[in-house]
């Protein structure tokens, strides 16, 4: 048979737009449904656990009212399910950052605080703003030391006052620095001298604040000035001169702010 008998045959495919109802365009529709079901039933949850507890119902509609990612002090949503679980939680006030809180609203909360717990060594205790931060100083007078002459083991009051000191800064979360400072008394030995003693002083104030709650990892400094920045100037031998400092750091380099403090209740120029 020859090839031009043959016949001709034309197929025509009819393409289906949008898979017919093999599509997947149900899938949305159905993911947005399972969605929708999933927070319907989320909130009718919510409302059973508050529906007979007032202080949880205003707190849920405060947290929705109030909620931002980006504000430090809104509520956290829940902290278990079920039970007596607490649904919603206010912040603590020391996980608030107080870079947002002015400099004098902290040195008179820290004096406050720390006088309460030193009654009666008032005049040992300073706290003063400079432009580094805030910085409490912990000095000596005659016949009360916070460490022994030329030892660097806190005395029964150093350790008192450290550790009423770390009880008000252990929730403050800027960097801390620790300066010790001695008078300019010198040794006969040249081999420990006040620039080794302060070093060591300000060390063992480090491990004192840090056994009663200060968080190492807040710490940006430890050191030792030996005499180099009496508090009483006119006098390098003063007892006032002996003394720890812990400044709580806002912004900038703590050294280069050392000696530029705003007063000096204690008398020194």
């Amino acid at each position: 048979m020859s090839s031009h008998n043959k016949s001709i045959i034309i197929k025509h495919v009819k393409k289906k737009v949008g898979g017919g109802h093999h599509g997947g365009s149900w899938k949305v529709a159905y993911a947005d449904f399972v969605t929708g079901m999933m927070a319907f039933f989320l909130m009718m949850w919510l409302l059973s656990l508050t529906a007979t507890d007032p202080d949880r119902r205003a707190q849920m509609a405060n947290y929705f009212s109030n909620f931002s990612l980006f504000d430090q002090g809104s509520i956290s949503m829940m902290d278990g399910v079920g039970g007596e679980s607490v649904i919603l939680k206010e912040s603590k006030p020391e996980d608030i950052s107080t870079e947002s809180i002015p400099p004098e609203q902290l040195q008179e909360k820290l004096r406050e605080e720390i006088q309460s717990k030193l009654e009666g060594l008032e005049d040992q205790l300073m706290v003063e703003i400079f432009p580094g931060g805030v910085r409490i100083q912990l000095v000596d007078k005659a016949g009360q030391s916070l460490f022994p002459l030329g030892g660097s083991s806190p005395t029964p009051l150093g350790k008192k006052m450290l550790e009423a000191v770390a009880g008000s800064i252990k929730g403050v979360p800027n960097k801390i620095a620790i300066e010790g400072h001695t008078d300019a008394l010198s040794y006969s030995s040249g081999r420990y001298t006040n620039w080794e003693l302060s070093t060591d002083r300000a060390s063992a104030a480090r491990k004192e604040l840090e056994l009663s709650g200060l968080n190492p990892d807040q710490l940006a400094m430890v050191a030792g000035y030996a005499a180099t920045s009496p508090l009483i100037k006119e006098n390098p031998n003063d007892p006032r001169n002996r003394r720890i400092s812990i400044i709580i750091q806002y912004s900038g380099d703590v050294k280069d702010d050392l000696n530029a403090s705003s007063s000096d209740p204690l008398g020194g120029k």
